[in-house]
């Protein structure tokens, strides 16, 4: 068999030097293991970026979600510092009508005053509950240091701990606590 281009002959053996330059064959082994070695490394490290891409997928959903409730909470408790200024007024407002003797609210002079008093105050009690702001029960109730502050204790023959006068309403924003209901409590009788 030749090659027509050049008219050399063309055979299925080994080339010699008669017809060619030699091709050595070397060890095909040494290169295959190399680049095993080589995909092996390659596939570590794309293992590790994954693992670094799982984490860092997870830490900004975290940061989402706590940014999220960040936002949710500056929502509802915005309000908290001019709810618990306002609730003085509503001390204020509350101390004014438990103030008023049976003849002052009888008197026909003064009687539209009282009136609108009541009318403001429940108007505020209603502002109030509109916007998640209630009164924490106390009297007949055991002391429960997350709501209420002990101011003194009173010999009672009621359970020691026992709430029976409060002094100043207490508040909650939602589920927070505005302000603490100062209170008596109970203390066993000499």
């Amino acid at each position: 068999m030749t090659n027509i281009e050049n008219d050399t002959p063309v055979g299925d053996g080994p080339v010699s030097e008669t017809n060619g330059p030699e091709i050595e064959i070397a060890d095909s082994a040494a290169p295959a293991d190399e680049a095993n070695e080589a995909v092996a490394q390659l596939a570590e490290q794309i293992a590790a970026l994954q693992q670094d891409l799982l984490y860092a997928r997870a830490e900004t959903q975290n940061v989402t979600r706590r940014k999220d409730k960040e936002i949710a909470d500056a929502h509802a408790y915005a309000a908290t510092k001019f709810a618990r200024d306002i609730l003085s007024v509503a001390d204020n407002l509350g101390r004014a009508l438990a103030a008023l003797s049976d003849d002052q609210r009888a008197d026909d002079a003064i009687k539209p005053l009282i009136t609108g008093l009541e009318a403001t105050e429940r108007e505020l009690l209603s502002v109030f509950e509109r916007n998640g702001i209630t009164r924490i029960a106390a009297i007949g109730l055991p002391l429960d240091p997350n709501q209420h502050q002990a101011m003194l204790e009173i010999p009672s023959d009621q359970t020691p701990g026992t709430i029976v006068q409060e002094m100043q309403a207490g508040y909650m924003l939602k589920d927070r606590l505005l302000r603490p209901a100062m209170v008596a409590v109970a203390k066993k009788a000499d």
